[in-house]
Formats: structure tokens, sequence, C-alpha cells
């Protein structure tokens, strides 16, 4: 029997397995919040780091702080999951003097990878803001502001025969999905017509000579996202040597997906009680509160992080509350105008629910995956304000 060599070693492990690396994190961590929900102006994937190296274990944490590149590397954690984004513009320079570049030097000397889900996972169908709904007692929860769905529609023209194959390929690869249905296409027949051309290759016909060909026309819808793998699967499995195919922009909005969440709480309660549930269940010491009622609070809308923004819009759809942080002193006065409480618990509060639920949902991801990997939260993060 040969001994194994260093190669092997590092790719199947001392027990023979084969060891997971950053970009199949990358790619979970993908799967599950879509980039394409991101805000334009953020930057979320892989912020530092090696996508090629082994991983064996993630610590989570709601900042890219130093602090939690540290403890990473201490727990030996080969990867940190962060909700803020440590690069948000490009470097000039690159030292450990500077606040960033520090944090970036440490990373890379340590070998931490720091990957960030940030208004992608706010936007989530099951993200940020639906686990801030649960956690304050929200039921018949919706997308405060729905996110218009990111598809296209896919149209190829296959030869009669050769349909199930490019339809199969075409799944595989992410096409075809409407909800919770799976392999949805629409199919009807025509006819094709071509005349091949000097230094082609036909698969049906001869050159210079024009064909009629009996065809099916296939669709399905594709997540903007999955178009490249989608394409270069179908051109894999068409059996043509030019594809005619289009791709047709669509307004179809993404269930469930979207900023904000709101919904009902079980009863009724007054201002004072649900101000005491919001303390309680975030664990913030207090809450600024603008617009004072004596109405009942039932319907809340909430966003966590800075979501004052979506003062109107949860007014307009009937909130009596909207829940968030950073609240500033003209969006406390708005409130007051427009008749609707808004509570400011703010930003580290309504968002530090994020370490426990991430570390969760990449648990059972990864154990469904048959992954083994260990994932650990970072315990020694705290709000940056003191209240005196």
């Amino acid at each position: 029997m040969q001994p194994k060599t260093r190669l092997h070693s590092f790719l199947l492990g001392d027990m023979g397995k084969r060891f997971q690396r950053i970009h199949d994190l990358v790619g979970l961590v993908h799967a599950l919040y879509a980039p394409e929900l991101a805000e334009a102006w953020d930057n979320v994937g892989l912020q530092v780091g090696d996508p090629g190296a082994a991983l064996e274990r993630v610590m989570v944490s709601l900042d890219p702080c130093l602090a939690a590149v540290h403890a990473a590397h201490s727990a030996g954690a080969q990867a940190l999951v962060t909700h803020h984004p440590l690069l948000f513009s490009p470097l000039k320079k690159l030292t450990p003097d500077d606040p960033v570049g520090e944090i970036v030097w440490t990373a890379v000397q340590s070998g931490v990878a720091i990957i960030s889900a940030h208004t992608n996972l706010d936007s989530a169908a099951d993200g940020l803001n639906s686990w801030l709904a649960d956690c304050l007692g929200l039921t018949q929860t919706l997308p405060l502001q729905p996110a218009a769905g990111n598809y296209l529609k896919l149209v190829v023209f296959v030869p009669t025969g050769y349909e199930e194959a490019v339809a199969e390929a075409l799944f595989a690869a992410g096409a075809g999905e409407i909800g919770n249905y799976a392999g949805c296409s629409f199919r009807s027949c025509g006819e094709g017509t071509f005349r091949p051309g000097e230094g082609s290759k036909p698969f049906i016909g001869k050159v210079g000579q024009s064909e009629t060909v009996a065809e099916i026309r296939l669709e399905m819808i594709v997540p903007r996202g999955r178009l490249a793998r989608v394409l270069e699967k179908m051109l894999k499995a068409h059996p043509y040597e030019e594809v005619a195919y289009d791709l047709i922009p669509l307004q179809k909005e993404s269930p469930g997906v979207g900023m904000g969440r709101i919904g009902r709480l079980e009863q009724e309660l007054t201002l004072d009680d649900f101000v005491a549930q919001i303390k309680a269940s975030l664990g913030c010491q207090s809450v600024r509160v603008s617009g004072l009622s004596t109405r009942p609070i039932r319907k809340v809308a909430v966003c966590g992080g800075a979501g004052a923004g979506l003062l109107r819009t949860a007014h307009r759809q009937g909130a009596d509350v909207l829940v968030t942080g950073d609240v500033k002193y003209h969006e406390a006065r708005q409130a007051e105008d427009l008749g609707i409480v808004l509570v400011d618990a703010g930003h580290f509060a309504t968002e530090r629910l994020m370490i426990g639920q991430m570390s969760e949902v990449l648990r059972q991801s990864a154990l469904g995956r048959g992954w083994d990997i260990v994932v650990e939260e970072y315990s020694g993060e705290h709000d940056p304000f003191r209240i005196y």
C-alpha cells in the first residue's frame, strides 16, 4: 500500500474524509441568501481569504471586528461569517496602522476568511427580519416592502426528441422553480428553419441546403443569479451547434422576499406593555419612542438595523408601530405627524439575534450536506452605546 502524500492527506484528512473548503461555505451562504437580493451599494460574499483553503470550523459574529477575528483564530476557525461587511469601498492602502487594514492584515495572517451576508440576509424569506418578527411574537408576517423578483424567462428551441434531456439539464441547474414547485416548464410544437453555412457542422441537414425541422419551444423561469450556470448546462445538453434561445426580463415578485416585515401580535397590547415586551425579547436596556399613542398595539412592522426609511410604508399598510434602530430626529417628528408609533430599539439590539440564528442555519445546512464542520457563536460583542 502506498503511503499517503501530503496532498492526499490535505484532500482526504487523517480519517479518509474530504475536507470542505472556504468556497463551499461561500456557496452555501449564497444559496441560502442570494447575493442578488443585496442592495446595489452593498458588498456581500467573500471579503477576505483563500477560497481553496480547507474548512473545519466556522465562527459567526455580527461585526467583522478585530476581536472577532482573534476569537475565530483562537477557536481554530478558518472562517468568520458576519452580517456587516468589512469592505464597502476600495482600499487605497493595506497597512496594519489603518483600522480596516489591520483587520484584513490580521485575518490573512491568521488564515481566517471573512464572509458577509448583509442586505441579502435582511431581505431573504427566512432572514434577519423574519427572525426579528418571530422574536417579537408576530404572526401572519409578510415583507413590509416586497422585492421585485430578479427573474428571466428562458425560451429555447429544441429538436423534437431532445426536449427532455435539455429540460432535465435546465432543472438540475436551478431553472423552472416557482414557489414550492420544481420542474415547471411550458412546451409547444412548431417548425424551425435554417440553412447551414460554410464551416458549419450541422446536427441536422447539410451545408448549403435549407432545412425545416420539427422543434419544441421550451419555456421556463430562471433566477438571474443562476443564469450563467443554467446557460452553461443548456448549451452542453443541446444537440445543435448554434442554439437559438431568448431571455425575457420579468417583474415577478419573489415570495416572502423583501425588506422589513409586518404582522400581528397574538393579542392587543398597550404601548407600555409592548415596549416592555420589546426590551425583554431583544435584551436591550432602553428604547426610544416617538409618536406616543393611547391606541392598542396589534399590527406591527419591524426592520432590523436602520429601517426608519420604511416609516411611510409601514403607515400605509396600517401598522400601529414600527420597530427599528438608528432613528433620527426628523424621522421621529415624521412619526408624530403620521400618527404612528416609532420605536428605536437600537441597531445592535435589533440585529444581534443574527448570531444565534445564522449559526443554527449553518449547522443544519452543513448536516444536511454531510459536512463535518463545527459552527461556533462569537459572544464577545456588545452595543457600542452605553446608557447613563
